[in-house]
């Protein structure tokens, strides 16, 4: 009966251990960003009147065809360092790419670099107006 006992306290600390470690993970704060779409993101420009947006498409890419006013940082070059282009981390960014994978990307490296306000808002697959072309 003893050994038995003693068999249910072990199991019984290791399942509240393994339960206290991962309830710990889940408390870590993640850096965030909005995810909205193209269509969403564009109304919300439409009265807003002090934001970026930001092309995270490579060089190449932007100078084929990108939304007018863009801004042009590809996703590989944001790191770890400050972004010379984005001085104000609390300014509202709107981020796209080419069909929202690398916007998430670099969406989630904003927000980790310090940035408040990113919003992710999908690919230019996704978006019908006016194109610029060249830089």
């Amino acid at each position: 009966m003893r050994k038995v006992f003693m068999i249910f306290i072990i199991i019984l600390i290791m399942f509240t251990g393994c339960e206290r470690e991962d309830s710990m993970k889940n408390t870590e704060k993640q850096p965030d960003f909005r995810q909205i779409s193209m269509q969403e993101g564009l109304e919300l420009m439409e009265n807003d009147s002090d934001y970026i947006i930001l092309d995270v498409r490579r060089t190449d890419e932007f100078e084929e065809g990108h939304i007018p006013g863009a801004v042009n940082i590809p996703n590989e070059t944001i790191g770890t360092e400050e972004i010379e282009q984005l001085p104000d981390k609390n300014q509202t960014i709107y981020v796209y790419c080419r069909s929202g994978n690398r916007s998430k990307q670099a969406s989630k490296k904003l927000a980790e670099l310090g940035y408040t306000n990113v919003v992710e808002f999908g690919g230019i697959i996704d978006y019908s107006g006016e194109i610029e072309k060249g830089t």
